[in-house]
């Protein structure tokens, strides 16, 4: 028998891979008192996020949400989203911090004209797309930063600036409350000189090919656990507040915020 697919790697450091498996062993668990079928024992760590996404077997994943409503649309499944008990968290919804050196004398957005950035990937809400929106109404369609370095991670954004190798960048709440958490001495060289706007967060995701009855299981599984108060330590570590049902069409606002930059001659952060 063919197992299905789990996979709980936006928030994945090695700090809470523990904390991660034990959060899908109570789903788990209660999938499989709600007879869900070929419940993966393991979250998959083996293969990029993008191979996870695209499996027909899928049975719960969490995406970007820019992703989801652009190169993914209709090729997933919403589920929920969780809540998390973070600093720029309200709800449903997140945002990025926009970190710059704590001795850069730079004081508004506008001051970083000229300057290193960093993004973590281009397909990032948080990274990129929310980053080029607040960049957007400053740069008058012409190229505003003089170098942009793609990292591959918020953490690695977070880090190249606090060692002086960029000047500015966009990091997910979420990100910057774990990278906080488990290296301290990388924050504290960092301030939050601004925040983006806010966007629904991160959804929680499943295969088109998922049943009605499995997707309830799913939803029903999430929301017991995320209130078990004997589960309060592993979303503590995890910075999980609860989980959240909203309309899909929410997500929608990611695509409008991408586009709002493109009219303003602004598609790329450069």
């Amino acid at each position: 028998m063919t197992l299905r697919v789990a996979s709980l790697g936006m928030y994945d450091r090695p700090e809470v891979q523990a904390a991660n498996d034990r959060w899908w062993t109570a789903i788990a668990g209660r999938l499989a008192a709600q007879g869900v079928e070929r419940i993966p024992d393991r979250l998959d760590r083996g293969r990029p996020l993008a191979a996870i996404w695209d499996d027909p077997d899928l049975l719960l994943a969490q995406c970007c949400g820019y992703p989801l409503v652009t190169v993914w649309r209709g090729r997933l499944r919403y589920v929920a989203t969780p809540l998390y008990d973070v600093a720029g968290c309200e709800g449903s919804d997140h945002r990025s911090r926009i970190v710059v050196r704590c001795d850069d004398p730079g004081e508004t957005l506008s001051d970083f004209r000229g300057r290193r950035a960093a993004i973590n990937e281009p397909g990032s809400n948080t990274g990129t797309n929310l980053f080029r929106a607040a960049v957007a109404p400053l740069a008058g369609g012409q190229p505003f930063f003089a170098d942009v370095t793609e990292t591959g991670s918020h953490a690695a954004s977070a880090r190249l600036v606090a060692a002086d190798g960029a000047d500015i960048a966009a990091i997910d709440t979420v990100s910057f409350a774990l990278l906080d958490r488990h290296e301290p001495g990388v924050t504290a060289k960092l301030r939050t000189l601004g925040w983006t706007e806010a966007v629904p967060g991160l959804p929680l995701v499943t295969s088109r090919s998922t049943s009605r009855r499995d997707l309830a299981a799913l939803r029903a599984a999430l929301g017991t656990a995320a209130t078990d108060p004997a589960l309060a330590d592993i979303r503590s570590a995890l910075f999980i507040a609860g989980v959240e049902q909203i309309r899909p069409a929410r997500y929608d606002r990611i695509v409008r915020i991408e586009a709002r930059a493109q009219r303003a001659g602004y598609p790329t952060v450069v």
